[in-house]
């Protein structure tokens, strides 16, 4: 039957019941049945008007389960009183640490109705006019719906030593005639203390003897913890903390407790605090193994995240196994998993490699495959961003002082697009921040670092700093400035994925001109976009120099590998008057990123240079590197050939579409504006392609020919 509980400040009601099986005299010949169903086993202990016999119970108190049975068995027998027995086949089981029969208990538990609460928790999340919780990512907004559609009321008694205890208190009256606590269910009284049950009871047991006996039994932990948001705050008490704070802003949790730990601090905080006790819940992927299985001692591929930090052998992988409480043979399989997986133990990562990896997997659905060799991954590039940054911060030397501000219309090319695509990245980190796509936003940083930064101006800027040449004085000076603004930007930028490498180098670098710097950089402003750094066209004329440079690294890396280092002449084909007017104003950075040792731009109407690999990258520019050796001009044709066919068949296949009836009504404008462009750009990679075929055989011709003189 329900009691009304109290917890300050207002009453829950609560069910207090006996357990779903009810206990009947076993000399019923239903009863009987009832047992051989549930695999039971029932020893009649009633008188025949079906009291408990009144001798039933004493003597056995304190004795060990097994030999009570014994006993009391033996005395019904003594007394007359035994009916029998029927042994039933049934599942036994038992504790995985001590091998102790475990056997269920039926006692009284105290109940939480959930209906109203469960209803309101819904609606916070669902209720599209006033939706109070976003739950993200929100695929798990069917989860909530399907718990808290689905409530059941809430059993929060728990047969512990820890924890908090039940609020309630049992009456003994002088003059009940057993006194076992709770054998009365009326006899319970409701109180936020000892003394307010004394007053409780007293109320309504006016003018009796009686003693009060609090309940043994504690909360369940997921009761206590579903309090967390209101008791960290000072609740109940109403303090000014509670007031600045409560509701909070994000919960970041695991998505296997959406409804045992989320749901219930919804409940309760609707319920006690008067409102939901966050806005927002973010909830992460669960981490597997490599293989994508769930962590296990038994499997032996379980990995603590310190081993991970810290390093370990194999020896000491296995040893922790050995401590633990596996039997032989799950030992043997949980070994033979180890040494599969961790041949040479697990290499020293450092936490900031760990929580970028961990960072970086967020888009991998609900589940985390960890693979150490991923973290390992980025423990080396940490040290590749260690090492970039002291090389960038050798250059700055010891005098240098940042500027207060930086224009940079009138700063070098390079200069000019590394601050406009940090400032995209910038964007695209906080955008993804804010959205809590996590993943997203390590992308965006690192490849800015990596790919941007590192890859491309840390390197197009080497000739500014590799003498004292008055012609790049004034270039010198900005690419200091802006390599300056890129670290302090880029290590704040980086600084929530990695926060102890990026603290490191950030105290190492000097402070702006005239500004008081904060005392780390976790405290510092996080970067945010600066328009006036945003340049398209820039940005645009470094892809294309990127496109030239890569082309020419990849026709490198083609030759033997003695000759691959050395500076080689190259020859830029430009199809178009813009596109020579860009090679030509960039010719320094092309020098300096594919490693040249002289650049010349072509048109058209040049013929193409012999002796050389070729190279198509894209409609308006084809490349050729100078080769010390003889070029293997066929194995080149048939690379051409290849490559011909394959845009011939996306030719073909893109005219069959746009020529199939319905296209026109069917495909919106914009797409078939897209269609068109694409159409005209594989025509004139097939131009090109043509061209570099037709070079090439030339080069066949030529060389046959000098074979035959």
């Amino acid at each position: 039957r329900k009691l009304p509980i109290v917890f300050d400040p207002i009453l829950v009601d609560m069910n207090f019941g006996t357990g779903a099986v009810k206990i009947t005299p076993a000399h019923d010949p239903n009863d009987f049945e009832v047992g051989k169903r549930h695999n039971l086993e029932f020893i009649n202990i009633f008188t025949d008007d079906g009291k408990i016999n009144s001798n039933g119970g004493l003597g056995f108190a304190g004795m060990p389960r097994f030999k009570a049975r014994e006993a009391v068995t033996a005395a019904l027998q003594e007394k007359g009183l035994y009916r029998g027995a029927k042994a039933n086949e049934m599942r036994l089981g038992l504790c995985s640490r001590s091998n102790e029969v475990i056997e269920p208990l039926i006692k009284p538990q105290w109940y939480v109705n959930c209906n109203s609460m469960a209803e309101q928790a819904l609606d916070a999340v669902v209720d599209d006019a006033d939706r109070k919780i976003e739950i993200i990512p929100k695929q798990y907004v069917a989860e909530w719906k399907r718990w808290l559609e689905n409530i059941r009321d809430w059993c929060i008694s728990r047969q512990l030593w820890w924890g908090h205890r039940i609020p309630a208190w049992y009456v003994t009256l002088d003059d009940d005639e057993l006194k076992e606590l709770g054998v009365y269910n009326d006899h319970w009284v409701v109180a936020r203390n000892e003394e307010e049950a004394q007053l409780e009871a007293s109320r309504i047991f006016a003018g009796k003897e009686f003693k009060t006996t609090q309940d043994p039994d504690v909360l369940d932990t997921w009761f206590s913890s579903g309090l967390f948001p209101l008791s960290v705050l000072g609740w109940p008490d109403d303090t000014e903390d509670l007031k600045a704070f409560y509701p909070t802003s994000v919960l970041e949790t695991g998505h296997d407790i959406l409804f045992f730990w989320v749901a219930r601090m919804v409940m309760l905080g609707i319920k006690l605090g008067g409102d939901v006790p966050f806005r927002k819940v973010y909830l992460h992927p669960m981490i597997r193994d490599a293989h994508g299985r769930k962590m296990s001692k038994s499997l032996g591929n379980v990995i603590d995240p310190l081993e991970v930090i810290n390093g370990i052998t194999l020896k000491g992988l296995q040893k922790r196994l050995e401590e633990g409480n596996l039997d032989p043979s799950e030992l043997k399989v949980a070994k033979e998993g180890q040494l599969k997986d961790f041949p040479n133990g697990i290499p020293e990562c450092g936490a900031d490699a760990l929580r970028f990896a961990l960072v970086s997997y967020t888009a991998q659905s609900d589940k985390i495959n960890l693979d150490i060799q991923r973290v390992v991954g980025y423990r080396q590039w940490c040290n590749k961003l260690w090492n970039a940054v002291r090389f960038a911060m050798s250059k700055l030397g010891d005098d240098y002082t940042p500027p207060m501000k930086i224009v940079p219309d009138i700063m070098p090319f390079s200069c000019q697009w590394i601050l406009s695509v940090l400032s995209k990245a910038i964007s695209r980190t906080v955008s993804s921040l804010d959205s809590y796509e996590f993943s997203d936003a390590a992308s965006a940083v690192y490849s800015w670092w990596q790919f941007q930064l590192c890859d491309v101006f840390i390197e197009a800027i080497k000739p500014y700093f590799a003498s004292n040449d008055p012609a790049f004085s004034s270039a010198r000076s900005f690419a200091q400035d802006t390599l300056w603004v890129c670290l302090d930007n880029g290590l704040r930028l980086l600084h929530p994925f990695m926060p102890f490498v990026t603290e490191e180098l950030w105290q190492r670098l000097p402070p702006a001109r005239d500004c008081t710097r904060k005392e780390s950089i976790m405290i510092s402003e996080y970067p945010s976009i600066v328009e006036g750094w945003t340049n398209e066209r820039v940005e645009y004329e470094m892809d294309m120099v990127e496109s030239a440079v890569k082309s020419l690294r990849s026709l490198r890396s083609l030759m033997p590998a003695k000759e691959r280092h050395e500076r080689r002449a190259a020859f830029v084909l430009c199809r178009t008057d813009a596109a020579a007017e860009i090679i030509k104003s960039h010719e320094l950075e092309i020098l300096t990123l594919a490693t040249l040792s002289s650049l010349k731009v072509l048109s058209e109407n040049d013929a193409a240079p012999a002796g050389c690999a070729v190279s198509v990258v894209n409609e308006a520019l084809s490349v050729y590197l100078k080769l010390r050796g003889t070029l293997n001009a066929k194995a080149e044709r048939e690379k051409i050939k290849k490559k011909i066919e394959e845009i011939e068949r996306q030719q073909e296949s893109l005219t069959k579409m746009m020529n199939a009836s319905g296209y026109q009504e069917k495909v919106p404008p914009h797409i078939h504006e897209e269609n068109v462009a694409k159409l005209a750009t594989l025509m004139q990679e097939l131009l090109s392609f043509k061209q570099a075929g037709q070079h090439l055989e030339c080069e066949i011709a030529a060389e046959a020919s000098a074979n035959e003189k």
